[in-house]
This record gives C-alpha cells, structure tokens and sequence, in this order.
C-alpha cells in the first residue's frame, strides 16, 4: 500500500502536537505551573495523563514482541507489574504525598528525612528516567524505520527532537494536554485494530486452539530457585520500584486533591491491565502467522503492515506515535523537574522562581541529548525499559514507604537503607549477575533502615510528615479508601 497518506496524517498529528505544547508554554508562568500545572488537574486529566505515561512503546513494541518470544512470562514486569504498581500507589502512597504538597519525590525526602537524603533521592531518579527515555527513542526509530525505510538512527533522532520541543516549552501543562489527546488515540486505535487483525488471522478462537498452554501461563512451573527470583524481580521491579517514581508521582502531585490522585491511579490501573494486554495477544497470536521474526519487535509493525487496510494503518502509526510520546515526554519532564525544583535549591538556596523555570526548561534538552546517546548505543526497547527501574526499587522503594508508614524512621536510617541498597545492588550485579540483583538489595536496604533507625532514635529524632507550610500533619486517611476523603488539609492534632 502507498505509505504517503499514513507519512502525511502522520506529520499532520505531530504538527498537532507540537502546537498544543506550544499553547500549554504560554499557561507556565512559574516552576509549579511546569512542574506539576499548578495543582489543577481534575479526574478526567488527571487519569488520561497517568494512563499515557504507563503507555509507551516499551507495551506497545517492547511487550508484544516479549510476548511473541516468550508468552505472559516474558511480560510479567509490562503490564502485570506496572498495573500492580498504579493499585498500589493508589492504596498507600499517594493520598500522604498529595497532602504534602511536595512537587517532587526528592522534595519528600528533603521534608520527611532533611536535605541529604533529598540530594541522593534526586541523584538516584535522574539515570533511571535517562533510561526509560533512551528506550523511547529506540522504539520511535524502529516505528519511522518500518513505515518509511528511513535508517533507524535518523528515526530515534527525529522522536528525540519532535518530544524535546514542546516538553521544553510547555512543561507539565503541555504533558498533560498531549497526553490527553495521545491517550484517546491509542485506546481507539488498539481497540480498533486488534479485533480487525484477530479476524484477519482467523478469530481468536482458532487461533488459541493452536498456542501452546504455555503461552498464557502466570508462573514457572518446575522452576528452580534462580527462575523464581526472577520472576519475583519481573513483578516488583516495576511493580514497586516505580512506586518512586516521579513521573507517577507527578501526576498525582498535579491531582487538585488527594481523591483524584488516589482514583486516577486506579482508573489508569485499570485501562492498563485491559488495553495494555491487547499488545500482549496480538503478540503471542502473530507466533502463528509470522513464526521466524528476526526482530521481534517489529512484531505488531509486521501485523499492522499485512492486515490493515490503509485507514487501519494510519490509526495504528497515529496509535504508536501517541503511546510513544506520552511516556518520552513524560519521562523527559521527571528527571528536569528533579534538577529544576530540588538539585538547584541545594546549590542556590535562594534562587528565584523565573530561574528555577529556566533551569528546569534547560535540563529538558540536556537530559534529551544524553538519553539519545544511550539510545544510538542499544537496540532493545523492553530491556532498556524495564531495567530504568532497578536502581529506584533497589535505594528509594522501602524509604519512601517507611517514610509514609513508620512513624519512627529516621534521617540516619534513611540514608544508610538507600546507601547500602545501592552498593548491594551494584555488587550483586558483579559476582551474583544471573541473580536480581535490584530486588535482592530491598531485604538489605529494608535490614539498614530498622537497625540504624532503632540504634539512633536518640540522637536523631524522626521528622514528622509536614506540608509545606512545615505543618505537621494528620496520619489518619493514609489509606486510599474508595470512598472521597472530605477534608485534605487536616494538620496532626495535638
């Protein structure tokens, strides 16, 4: 079929794009307007926001051709696990966070365990977004490689630099209206196009008389130590890891109250585990249609290219295009708003509001070109994606929870889990490299907290949970109850 068409929506929509990104830069007027739209978004923004970051091309390409290898136990970390994470952070995390009024996950640290902490939970977010943003990049190239034949390295750079300029521009407030727009896309369009594709293949019926039962199993079965530590690590690497991360929490930081962060990550939890495994069918079906893929994540492009009629395939690149830039730019935003808010208030202790904006629309093109290095240097857009995770679930994971629910954790024990965690984990990597290395490090970083926690409680007295104002306040409602919290603000009775 003649690609121009597609090649024309394809500019059209991106077009599109960066003039809403460019609507949305007029809205910013400060850091908070880029860092988190002013604390305004309600229900419906709020989840089409979250829902696109977790969307990317690490589900769209990386999960499908996973599942084309491998089956439901190659994509246990995306979905499974990234689902997971969105009900637990609805659960236990973010009604407290959001009830801070922090705008970062550094900025909660800073307030909940003092300065140094905050500097090491920011020195630890940064690399792992540069990671998830190179696996975006790789997945644009291969997207503009297979729809136009264009060399792949020119792809990755042409996404680096469509998502680069409006995320620099508009922020937040760009994020949040792209992926609004980028969401609604890709829903409709994997929604249209996976029951056109499994009728084309001869119905999902006799297509699964065909699969192996292996394909859509949970667990291992006869598994030896080794496979169940991995595939614990598959779902908790995502799974609990992100729960630090700060594009989740960014958006439930930018929520207008604790209820709408609480319920959008339900909300996005659910469209996950629903649109988000279509990908994972389609990739498992195409075993039978294409069994000798050289690249396996080519898989739904190979799909898409043999089955779709040319409106079909315009709704798929358009489908892919949105799942890609919703996460690049989102994972763009995370690790600048870091710098912009945290790392330069530890250096300018009275920086100005206008050059906080300026540091944090700087740091956007700078951690672009260095995500972009690392991208031109691997090929593999689920590995790149899922490992991003493991230095956060390795430092920041039981911090962070023992911050939110234990009323006695410490700064010294704070410092020393994310400490020895981090080393844990970087040893592990070297003598024990078939072991997960990442998940093994939380028991030590977990044992490090309650020792050095419980062996200077004395001298170092915990903080208490504070907004803010540096009002302390209320424990109670923690929990992310289905039902709306009435008041958000209440402060620690005394």
């Amino acid at each position: 079929m003649s690609q121009m068409p597609i090649i024309t929506a394809l500019c059209a929509y991106v077009f599109i794009t960066l003039l809403v990104g460019v609507y949305a830069g007029r809205r910013v007027k400060d850091s908070a307007d880029f860092v988190v739209a002013g604390r305004r978004l309600g229900i419906l923004l709020a989840t089409g926001t979250l829902s696109a970051t977790w969307f990317g091309t690490g589900t769209v390409l990386g999960a499908a051709g996973a599942a084309y290898g491998g089956g439901f136990l190659a994509v246990i970390a995306d979905p499974f696990g990234a689902a997971l994470c969105l009900f637990l952070a609805g659960l236990f995390y973010v009604r407290m966070m959001r009830r801070m009024g922090v705008s970062t996950i550094a900025e909660f640290f800073e307030r909940r365990f003092g300065k140094t902490a905050g500097v090491v939970a920011a020195a630890c977010t940064i690399p792992a977004y540069i990671g998830w943003v190179a696996s975006l990049m790789v997945g644009f190239g291969k997207i503009i490689h297979a729809l136009t034949g264009l060399d792949a390295v020119l792809g990755t750079c042409l996404g680096a630099a469509i998502v680069l300029i409006y995320t620099t521009i508009g922020g937040m407030w760009a994020v949040t209206l792209t992926d609004f727009i980028q969401v609604a896309v890709l829903t409709l369009g994997l929604i249209f196009m996976t029951p056109v594709l499994l009728s084309d293949m001869g119905g999902w019926a006799a297509i699964r008389a065909q699969l192996p039962d292996d394909q859509f199993y949970l667990y291992p079965r006869d598994a030896d130590m080794t496979t169940w530590f991995n595939y614990a690590r598959a779902w908790l690497v995502i799974g609990l890891g992100n729960l630090a991360g700060q594009d989740l929490l960014q958006r439930s930081l930018s929520s207008r109250n604790e209820s709408v962060a609480q319920n959008s990550a339900y909300l996005s939890g659910i469209i996950y585990l629903t649109v988000g495994l279509l990908p994972v069918f389609l990739g498992i079906a195409a075993t039978l249609t294409f069994p000798n893929l050289a690249d396996p994540e080519q898989v739904m492009m190979k799909l898409a290219e043999t089955y779709l009629p040319p409106l079909g395939m315009a709704i798929f690149i358009g489908a892919l295009i949105s799942a890609l830039m919703s996460s690049a730019d989102s994972a763009l935003l995370a690790p600048a708003s870091v710098i912009g808010n945290d790392l330069i208030r530890y250096l300018r202790p009275d920086i100005d509001a206008r050059t906080q904006l300026r540091i944090c629309r700087l740091s956007v093109p700078i951690l672009g070109i260095i995500a972009l290095y690392l991208a031109l240097s691997h090929d593999t857009v689920y590995t790149l994606m899922v490992d991003s995770w493991s230095i956060l679930l390795a430092t920041l994971f039981v911090p962070l929870t023992a911050g939110i629910w234990w009323r006695n954790a410490n700064r010294s024990g704070a410092l020393w889990s994310m400490i020895s965690g981090a080393i844990a984990y970087l040893i592990l990597l070297q003598i024990a490299p078939d072991q997960p290395a990442d998940l093994l490090a939380v028991p030590i970083g977990l044992l490090a907290l309650i020792i050095i926690t419980k062996a200077t409680t004395k001298t170092d007295p915990p903080l208490p949970l504070s907004n803010t104002e540096g009002t302390p306040l209320a424990y109670e409602n923690r929990l992310g109850a289905l039902n709306p919290l009435r008041g958000s603000s209440a402060v620690q009775r005394r």
